[in-house]
């Protein structure tokens, strides 16, 4: 651009865990523009995520199902509100949103001959690929369009209240090491069995680990995670519901490893060098796998098959060879389950276990 934009909009209306890879974007923005406010614009409960993040001005949210009188009164006030707007999604609302709010917008879009109407409400735009290039190189394909640097660092970050509250929960000082488990996905399609989460919580703790239980606030969350803690080893400290997402950053910082699915906290987890192992069933790992703190290169960390290691994080594909197969579940629905995840056995996410502490 010829000149330092004043204000920029990134638009991200979709789940926490975009909102989090969106967060290179974010800074090579600010690292490249200094001075310029940025805001993101991210649906109602996923904004947690971004709420300490230093490179952010203003967080806008908006209902995923706003009533339209709301969402006429969201649009008016976004109006050619921000000199550049940024679309992170291909889909109708967030190039849409673009559009409203930046006197100059780009976005992904995919290239295809249907959606060919959104490219005039963008002045340039990146072709989508949805397998071949990872969320964040996909996002950071935007500061080409933009003529700046790309940071590929994904942005964790907390509050000292925040620091202060982990404090009152797990204490401060020498203690043992802190062992993270994440037991509960959105979706049952990224579920691993009851089993194999009590098997390896009592290896760990007959390691000298204490057992820390961390989850979301949902009932159905909080049910499972409290009948798996009765059942855990002694001193297992369930934190289920008690954290946001800031202070759940703080814990992953003070783990000695961590262990959980293809969910938002695992890329936490990754980003912030934690020792950390997690199983992908259908997800496919080019796309999504948690991108590990220090890559830096402009290739994707992850290939599409096999069990891998990329620094400190251990990625283990489900037990089936039509893994990562892209669909929700088995039966195709997002309450169904995977075989490929409900067949891996404790034994092998042990010994995963055991390489990333040794290599720590």
């Amino acid at each position: 651009m010829r000149t330092p934009p004043r204000s920029v909009l990134v638009v991200v209306t979709r789940r926490i865990g975009d909102v989090l890879l969106a967060t290179p974007l974010m800074r090579s923005v600010k690292q490249a523009w200094p001075e310029c406010a940025l805001d993101v614009l991210v649906f109602e409960g996923t904004q947690d995520v971004i709420a300490a993040n230093p490179d952010v001005r203003r967080i806008l949210t908006i209902p995923e199902r706003p009533g339209l009188l709301r969402h006429l009164a969201f649009i008016l006030r976004m109006l050619r509100r921000y000199d550049v707007a940024l679309s992170t999604l291909t889909g109708d609302r967030p190039t849409f949103y673009a559009f409203l709010a930046g006197r100059w917008r780009a976005g992904l879009l995919m290239p295809t001959h249907k959606e060919r109407w959104k490219r005039p409400l963008l002045h340039r735009w990146v072709p989508f690929d949805g397998r071949n290039t990872h969320t964040v190189l996909m996002n950071l394909a935007l500061t080409g369009l933009l003529g700046i640097p790309s940071r590929c660092e994904v942005a964790v970050s907390w509050r000292p209240q925040d620091a202060e509250r982990i404090d009152a929960l797990v204490g401060r000082g020498p203690a043992p090491p802190i062992a993270v488990l994440h037991p509960y996905p959105k979706f049952n399609y990224k579920m691993w069995h009851r089993a194999g989460w009590l098997e390896v919580a009592s290896w760990l703790a007959a390691r000298g680990h204490r057992i820390v239980l961390s989850g979301g606030a949902d009932p159905a969350e909080l049910a499972y995670v409290a009948d798996l803690a009765r059942d855990m080893p002694p001193g297992t400290l369930n934190l289920a519901g008690k954290l946001s997402l800031g202070q759940a950053g703080c814990l992953l910082a003070r783990a000695a490893v961590y262990l959980g699915p293809d969910t938002a906290l695992t890329h936490m987890a990754a980003a912030l060098g934690v020792p950390t192992v997690t199983f992908f069933g259908p997800t496919d790992p080019v796309m999504w796998g948690p991108w590990p703190k220090d890559h830096a290169s402009p290739t994707n960390p992850w290939g599409r098959l096999g069990s891998q290691t990329v620094g400190r994080v251990r990625l283990i594909q489900g037990n089936a060879p039509c893994a990562p197969c892209n669909k929700e579940g088995c039966q195709r629905h997002v309450e169904s389950f995977s075989d490929c995840l409900q067949q891996l056995p404790a034994a092998k996410v042990i010994a995963a276990i055991e390489a990333v502490i040794g290599e720590r």
